[in-house]
């Protein structure tokens, strides 16, 4: 795995790598709006994971998914983590790990 300075560096470097799609975190799925698709906890796998931490406030943290379905599609999720993570589904906070459990 890489070690990037910032958000904006992983992500311009997973864009360049194939990550080219956004996906969105729904309690149980991942949802990319552009191809009108649902990923359930089988249907992807995540490749790496990068965690950032606010400059000024360490609670204003961030993580950024590599995440590639069972089909070949691959993507990005940005999420939020700790205190501000959105409530998941039990079967989607085990594939993210507990960084986005509620």
């Amino acid at each position: 795995m890489k070690n990037y300075q910032n958000i904006v560096e992983a992500l311009e470097d997973l864009k360049s790598r194939g990550f080219t799609y956004d996906f969105n975190l729904k309690p149980f799925c991942l949802e990319c709006a552009s191809l009108l698709l649902q990923l359930h906890p089988e249907d992807f796998e995540i490749k790496e994971i990068y965690r950032f931490e606010g400059m000024s406030n360490p609670d204003d943290s961030s993580v950024v998914y590599a995440i590639e379905s069972t089909s070949g599609v691959k993507g990005v999720m940005v999420d939020a983590y700790g205190a501000y993570a959105e409530a998941l589904t039990p079967e989607m906070a085990a594939k993210l790990g507990s960084t986005n459990a509620a």
